[in-house]
């Protein structure tokens, strides 16, 4: 535990200061349907400024939703010499399917030792958990031991169109040593989990179009059908072993460093506690495949198929043959990728298969990124994490299996990215019932305090 604070202080400190997290989880900032955008980037900005700090509300681009910038000086025993950058999002996933939420999904409830609201582990609670330590740190005899700055955005949950953008435009505001980014927590074996980078994203609508209407499923007999045109095409891309057949694709990819292998190598996975988790009803599809679930969690790229829709899907019976046939095509990324590359080969992959007909749109990409880890930054991560939650208790990882918008700091910013955050691996992010665990978002604040003790 660290000396800085303990359990107890930041449990008092969360209990006499519920008010503002209970409202910022109100807000209904679902980004992709545009609800509540600006209300709860002003919120943030008055969250910075009721802490002292000072806040700048950037929103000079077009079609973007605001993003929120704070800073926070080192207090008078801190190094004004030193920054770090918290990065994060108040946007939110959409809370459907509604009934399936056991309470109110934008109000913050408590369920045993679980909270629970849309957004309380992605990312909102990993942002309070990061002001509620600057305020034990202020409250401290010497301040903040180093500059804290923010740059909160409303677009991750879309792909984060324009966060790029926006670190070119402010880098020198934004100019730090280190940052530290949202997301994680501890997985399904109680460790904390810890990532120097993320996966890219290439998402696509495709779609067939096949009639100018739905026709009598009796014209079967003669008529090619939308929805199998759809289902052949995507069955082209990847085998029933889920290998991913799609001609040069993994020619892309960049050859993973010895310290990368090295460190997934020593990444722990049980495969009945994933399987438990989730409520797996078939194997692990690595099992077919020649490499772990680490490294291919880590590693290597994925193609998913996120939703189908064709035809009747309602109650009863319904006997047609659909005009249309869509599906989300999600592809996750590792260095050497880029989603236009992906779009090249996907579109020339159909094409050649005998699918001109089937149709592509690039809808979200997000570049690959993975930090050095022989950067001393990393280290400092880790030290503090075995401090605080127990030597055999940390897992490091190159790269999350998740996508974000970390690349940008890295080419404008070029500082050193590492991060982890308050949710756990039953936090059903991004689904129903959204949850983190008491003792998790208090043991992440004593994290964030002793971890910004050790960058003075």
């Amino acid at each position: 535990m660290s000396e800085k604070v303990s359990l107890e202080e930041v449990q008092q400190l969360v209990a006499g200061n519920k008010k503002p997290f209970e409202e910022f989880l109100a807000l209904e900032s679902v980004s992709t349907q545009g609800r509540q955008l600006q209300e709860t980037a002003e919120y943030v900005a008055g969250m910075f400024e009721d802490l002292g700090g000072e806040a700048r509300i950037l929103d000079d681009l077009n079609n973007s939703f605001p993003l929120v910038y704070g800073f926070f000086e080192a207090g008078p025993g801190g190094n004004k010499e030193k920054t770090i950058l918290f990065y994060n999002h108040y946007d939110v996933q959409p809370e459907e399917p509604l009934a399936e939420w056991e309470t109110p999904p934008f109000e913050l409830t408590r369920k045993g030792d679980l909270l629970v609201a849309r957004g309380i582990s992605d990312d909102k609670g990993e942002l309070m958990a990061r002001l509620y330590a600057l305020k034990l740190l202020q409250e401290s005899d010497d301040g903040l031991p180093v500059n804290v700055k923010f740059i909160v955005e409303g677009e991750e949950e879309i792909g984060s169109p324009n966060i790029d953008a926006y670190i070119e435009q402010y880098a020198d505001l934004l100019a730090a040593d280190v940052c530290f980014w949202e997301g994680g927590g501890k997985n399904a074996d109680g460790d904390i989990v810890l990532s120097g980078g993320i996966k890219g994203i290439a998402y696509f609508d495709v779609w067939v179009d096949g009639a100018d209407t739905d026709i009598h499923s009796s014209k079967g007999a003669i008529v090619d059908n939308a929805a199998w045109r759809l289902v052949h095409a995507l069955a082209s891309l990847r085998t029933p072993d889920n290998e991913i057949i799609i001609d040069g694709f993994y020619d892309l990819m960049t050859e993973p460093t010895e310290k990368e292998r090295e460190v997934v190598q020593k990444i722990p996975f049980d495969e009945e506690s994933e399987k438990a988790v989730y409520g797996l009803k078939h194997p692990l599809i690595t099992d077919g495949l020649d490499y772990t679930p680490q490294e291919a969690l880590v590693f290597y790229p994925t193609l998913t198929i996120s939703g189908l829709e064709s035809g009747y899907t309602g109650e009863g019976t319904k006997t047609v043959l659909p005009k249309t046939a869509r599906a989300k095509l999600d592809f996750r990324l590792v260095p050497g990728y880029t989603a236009s590359e992906v779009e090249k080969l996907l579109r020339a992959h159909l094409d050649e298969h005998g699918f001109e007909d089937v149709q592509i749109e690039l809808l979200t990409q997000l570049e690959p990124f993975r930090t050095d880890l022989e950067d001393p930054y990393v280290d400092i991560v880790v030290e503090t994490a075995e401090e605080v939650y127990g030597k055999g208790n940390v897992v490091l990882e190159p790269n999350s299996a998740g996508g974000g918008p970390m690349y940008g700091f890295d080419k404008f910013l070029n500082v050193p990215v590492m991060g982890t955050g308050v949710g756990w691996a039953k936090s059903d992010v991004h689904a129903p019932n959204e949850n983190i665990r008491l003792e998790d978002f208090y043991q992440g604040i004593v994290y964030l305090v002793t971890m910004l003790d050790k960058l003075k």
